[in-house]
């Protein structure tokens, strides 16, 4: 969870769940629950969950990339196109989504919005 004390404003973001989409089929893909909860005023609604695929992270960086300045912006765990039904491999993407995330909240409390 981030947090900003000054206005005790807070932005918790989850990954979850990562799901097997189409097994069996040559077009299969994992994809992750996104939970996020916050008070900020920023957000329209307070809490919000979505289902996201890697490759929407990776637009999400490419847009973070953009915007930032010099400001870095923190990196994606690695592509993989062959390991969706090893768990390891599941947990430890998960693990790096989070990070990811979480420190992507931070890069935009320093940065300009996002201009798609």
């Amino acid at each position: 969870m981030i947090s900003n004390q000054e206005e005790d404003v807070f932005v918790a973001v989850r990954v979850q769940d990562p799901r097997l989409q189409n097994e069996g089929s040559w077009n299969s893909y994992v994809d992750y629950k996104i939970f996020l909860h916050t008070n900020s005023k920023a957000f329209t609604a307070k809490t919000s969950c979505v289902r996201r695929r890697y490759s929407e992270f990776s637009w999400l960086k490419k847009k973070l990339q953009k915007n930032s300045g010099l400001v870095p912006v923190p990196e994606l765990p690695g592509k993989s196109f062959f390991f969706f039904s090893n768990e390891d491999f599941l947990e430890k993407r998960r693990k790096g989504l989070q990070a990811f995330l979480d420190k992507s909240v931070l890069v935009q409390i320093k940065c300009p919005p996002l201009s798609y």
